[in-house]
């Protein structure tokens, strides 16, 4: 009895104590809403959320915990709206599909997604694997490895020979029949059956490719591959099942019909015209640049024998086109969001995203909220992330340096907060 007497006045006497708090002192802080940052601001953690953000630099209580970032610059922990996890660019990425195991790309994917997350993106939205993404998701979810918080599609949807058909450029023997369950759809019923698949294995929005791509073994990069009726299936099974529609598309027509059939977000983007601008701020349709990406792949096709025969022209007649097209949809007032494609380029040099959109004409305040508040709004999670604010999450940045002056400050990051735990200091 006298046990159950000292540990029932030991719990007493910790349920009187103030909550431990931490605090982090912010030379300069950029919260994902203002339009300019606000000097020494203190931002207050319990647990793993933002409890107040204070004027000054608030005094610690004696069971405190205090990090010194007086001298940095502070902003929401980033977002990255395109990435691919289990994979990254290399001469001999087209091989993997037939040299790797699933545990293969799993095992790399750790390393991926630990630099991803040093480098300050604390939140990413995969957008097409080969269903390792959605156990990575879960892996980081438990803490069993490092990374940032995933939203993941599990398998990208595509038509018959179309941009994320798995079998593109296999000899014919191999090429076979793919259908729903490997993502490859024909017509409306095959499209519902796709998303029901998705909801099944664990995905938590919904991918297709809308036209031709780049790096896929196949002629265009252009063509629409998608019935508007089929997108229109799409869309609709989606939203039974709570999904948001992620659509990759470089060929004006393919994004039209996307946007009429309304998708949420519009990825590459690359020959969008004017009229499809105006489809984009009708429907409130999100673009999401990947200018790294772009750059990346012209980069590496003008090495010889980097990518097949049939890449690279594509390549580099897209690569640099993609910058323009941001010019023009931000000055024509399209709601951007951050994406880079990650994968497509090494991992963990997603910060470039910054730099180039700036060079675009976007001014570096906006790209920060195309990283934070608005992708939040993208992701459907605007009320836990996005912005330094109490009741959000503690997804914490910081940069040795303004980045509002020197682009270059985004690749400096030298402080990671997510979810309340330090994972970089």
């Amino acid at each position: 009895m006298k046990r159950l007497f000292f540990l029932f006045l030991l719990l007493m006497s910790s349920l009187l104590l103030p909550a431990q708090k931490t605090l982090i002192w912010c030379g300069s802080l950029i919260d994902g809403i203002s339009n300019e940052p606000k000097s020494n601001m203190t931002i207050i953690i319990e647990k793993n959320k933002i409890v107040g953000v204070e004027n000054g630099f608030s005094k610690a209580g004696p069971a405190d915990k205090t990090i010194d970032l007086k001298s940095k610059t502070v902003t929401p922990g980033w977002i990255d709206m395109h990435v691919h996890m289990e994979h990254e660019t290399n001469p001999n990425r087209y091989m993997e599909t037939f040299t790797f195991n699933p545990a293969d790309f799993a095992f790399q994917s750790v390393k991926f997604s630990e630099v991803t997350l040093l480098t300050g993106f604390t939140t990413v939205r995969d957008l097409g694997g080969s269903g390792v993404n959605i156990s990575l998701r879960n892996a980081i979810n438990k803490g069993w490895i490092k990374g940032p918080r995933v939203f993941t599609a599990g398998r990208s949807i595509a038509t018959t020979g179309g941009h994320a058909d798995p079998t593109n450029g296999y000899r014919r023997d191999l090429m076979g029949s793919p259908g729903p369950e490997q993502g490859v759809v024909n017509g409306p019923d095959d499209c519902r059956q796709a998303v029901r698949q998705r909801y099944k294995e664990g995905s938590d929005l919904i991918k297709i490719t809308a036209t031709g791509g780049v790096l896929s073994v196949a002629k265009s990069a252009s063509n629409p591959q998608f019935t508007e009726e089929e997108i229109k299936a799409i869309v609709s099974t989606a939203k039974d099942y709570g999904f948001k529609v992620a659509v990759h598309a470089h060929g004006a027509e393919g994004m039209k019909r996307a946007i009429r059939a309304g998708v949420n977000s519009i990825e590459h983007g690359t020959y969008m015209d004017d009229e499809t601008i105006a489809l984009f701020k009708q429907y409130g349709t999100w673009y999401v640049p990947t200018l790294t990406a772009g750059a990346a792949v012209a980069d590496s096709a003008k090495k010889p024998g980097y990518y097949p025969d049939l890449v690279t022209p594509k390549a580099l007649e897209i690569g640099p086109k993609i910058k323009s097209t941001l010019a023009k949809a931000y000055k024509e007032g399209v709601k951007i969001a951050f994406g880079t494609d990650a994968g497509v380029y090494k991992h963990g040099r997603n910060w470039l995203e910054f730099v180039y959109m700036i060079e675009a004409g976007m001014p570096a305040m906006e790209t920060i909220k195309a990283a934070t508040i608005h992708a939040a709004d993208l992701l459907g999670e605007k009320d836990k992330l996005g912005s330094i604010e109490a009741g959000k999450l503690a997804d914490i940045v910081a940069v040795d340096g303004d980045p509002l002056k020197d682009p270059q400050v985004f690749g400096k990051v030298i402080f990671v907060m997510k979810d309340g735990i330090v994972y970089k200091q």
